[in-house]
């Protein structure tokens, strides 16, 4: 089981930007598939951005142009950097693996709140 902990929220004014991170532990390869989820409104986490093991990356039609995933496998470290925030943005952002998703394992999440 992969073990992530999320990182890198924070408040910020709307045009502002963070970068969060998921570190993850566990995995017998440093090129994990890892995505972020943040809650709809009906508090199911839905996704956001998504970084395949070959590291092609593909975003949900709310952040793309926005939002940029990255990784540092000398880390275990995968980025979200997040720009032009709106206050719709504003949630518990969570990174998350396939696997552990459909065994419903979560980690805490991080934090980000953006005002107006």
């Amino acid at each position: 089981q992969v073990q992530l902990v999320e990182s890198g929220g924070g408040e910020v004014q709307a045009g502002g930007s963070l970068r969060l991170s998921c570190t993850h532990s566990g995995s017998t390869s440093s090129n994990e598939d890892i995505i972020w989820y943040r809650a709809d409104p009906e508090q199911l986490r839905v996704w956001v951005a998504r970084i395949y093991s070959n590291n092609r990356p593909i975003y949900a039609a709310a952040v793309k142009g926005r939002f940029t995933i990255s990784r540092d496998p000398s880390k275990n470290i995968v980025y979200l950097q997040m720009n032009d925030l709106k206050p719709e943005d504003t949630n518990v952002y969570y990174c998350n693996t396939p696997a552990n998703v459909q065994q419903d394992i979560w980690g805490q999440g991080t934090r980000v709140t953006v005002s107006a």
